[in-house]
């Protein structure tokens, strides 16, 4: 949507309340339209007129990705709209992470290798923001199981929706909530437009370049992008659990000699607190490591805040892929049943739980993917594990998920091509997080948060840019791309 020639950018911004209440400021619901006679399997919509709106870019999704990609698109100079279809931003990190892994190489677990923050730029801005108003451990250094992350970066979940939400709207991005992408306009391999859905009807934006960051691949798989559903991960739900004390439940993992990571950071606004801890659930209660391997309990967790566990996650493998809506329904309700059962193993067993209750959950179970996208370039394990970088890449990483079983080669970093974010088939479209690398030992490091977070500043900035000279995502030159993101503070090695 283009402002009026008489709209200043800060009454477009101010159009984000009205956007948010359903992306539609002049448009109502109007009246249903008339029925067709339905077949017996297949009901046949009659065709209606939808009111438009312009912009230069569309970011689909404001999760770990979308958020930072909206941000970069903005930031460099493009009108943007980033679509969500729930209340607030933030997705996987507010929902079913345990902390942001990892802005660092992994230094610490091979001697003589230097410490390298190897990502910075909007992600590091976010933590910035975060330790102002005390929602984050900072980048505590692991003193345990450094061979799987050297930091630990822990998050307050209701103070990064809020920070994120902030700085959107100071950027200038309209953000459209409680919104679903329903449809795409296509105009043989290139998006035109994406059709939306909120509770005042539907409305088509168009637009010059796209962004996927649903984690799903909606968007993608809805302008006809090539994919597959794996359903390689269980699903899973996050909670956070209060009434507890961290200190006693540390000190009975240890007793039981049973601690195989530890962090200490700012918690509660004190320096060299506990903020993340896990353990060999084997060292536990036999009734209770019987029961946690039923449910998928994941011991660790991490926090920012004293008597408060941030995160514990429940797992649950789906038979089919995760979007199938009716083997989801039965999926939340078997999450929020394990979640039950899991306060009561650890009030039951665990020093330090006795009082333990369910704080907060997710509004929706998580995924770690669900579409893989087809993009011009697949990472590969070899890519990730041996250090690979390219000649476009836009992000380093240097994070494996299933570390130290599988790691950086000696505690480097690889690159993400840019061509790895193009969507395959389509001239406009980027896709930025889970749904990218088809690999499942590749995506292991790929879908991880802070990764994803990189993947949406480079994704963000390119789609703004090609929005500026009206050219396809292949058609805009590496040099333009990459000078931007060493402008926006992207750190690269190629």
């Amino acid at each position: 949507m283009k402002p009026r020639a008489d709209m200043t950018r800060r009454e477009f911004s101010k159009r984000l309340a009205l956007l948010g209440a359903g992306l539609s400021v002049t448009a109502g619901v109007g009246r249903p339209a008339e029925t067709s006679s339905p077949s017996e399997n297949w009901y046949e919509e009659p065709p209606k007129r939808l009111p438009v709106r312009r912009c230069d870019v569309v970011v689909a999704g404001a999760g770990t990705a979308g958020v930072v990609a909206a941000l970069a698109a903005a930031r460099t100079g493009a009108q943007t709209i980033l679509i969500e279809r729930k209340g607030y931003p933030g997705g996987t990190v507010v929902e079913g992470g345990t902390a942001l892994h990892s802005f660092f190489n992994l230094w610490k677990a091979f001697p003589g290798v230097p410490k390298k923050q190897v990502v910075r730029g909007i992600p590091q801005e976010i933590v910035d923001r975060l330790a102002k108003v005390g929602g984050t451990s900072g980048h505590a250094e692991m003193i345990r199981g450094y061979d799987y992350d050297s930091v630990c970066t822990a998050i307050d979940t209701e103070l990064y929706k809020l920070v994120t939400f902030d700085m959107l709207v100071e950027a200038g991005v309209l953000v459209a909530l409680h919104t679903l992408v329903v449809g795409v306009i296509k105009d043989g391999s290139r998006i035109k437009g994406v059709i939306v859905e909120s509770r005042a009807g539907r409305q088509a934006i168009l637009a010059k370049a796209f962004v996927d960051c649903t984690g799903f691949g909606d968007l993608a798989a809805l302008a006809g992008a090539t994919y597959t559903e794996p359903n390689d991960y269980p699903v899973a739900n996050s909670m956070g659990v209060g009434g507890v004390n961290v200190e006693r439940f540390y000190q009975y993992l240890e007793s039981q000699d049973a601690v195989t990571q530890l962090a200490r950071g700012r918690r509660s606004g004190k320096d060299g607190q506990i903020v993340r801890v896990d353990c060999r659930l084997g060292r536990l209660p036999k009734p209770f490591q019987e029961e946690a391997r039923k449910i998928m309990l994941a011991m660790v967790t991490t926090t920012v805040h004293d008597d408060y566990f941030m995160f514990v996650k429940l797992g649950f493998k789906m038979p089919v892929s995760p979007t199938d809506p009716d083997a989801v329904s039965q999926a939340e309700l078997g999450l929020r049943r394990r979640q039950a059962k899991a306060i009561e193993l650890l009030r039951k067993y665990i020093p330090g739980c006795e009082r333990a209750f369910i704080a907060r959950t997710s509004p929706t179970l998580n995924i770690r993917r669900a579409r893989v996208i087809a993009c011009d370039y697949d990472m590969s394990l070899t890519d990730v594990i041996e250090g690979r970088h390219f000649d476009d890449d836009v992000l380093v990483y240097g994070f494996h998920d299933s570390a130290p079983r599988l790691q950086i080669k000696n505690g480097g970093t690889y690159g993400i091509p840019y061509r790895a974010l193009r969507v395959a088939g389509i001239e406009n479209l980027l896709a930025a997080g889970m749904l990218i690398t088809s690999d499942h030992e590749a995506h292991m490091s790929t879908r991880n948060t802070v990764c994803c977070m990189a993947q949406g500043q480079a994704a963000g900035t390119a789609a703004a840019l090609c929005a500026a000279k009206s050219c396809g995502t292949r058609e805009l030159p590496y040099s333009t791309l990459r000078d931007a993101l060493l402008k926006g503070g992207v750190y690269l090695e190629s």
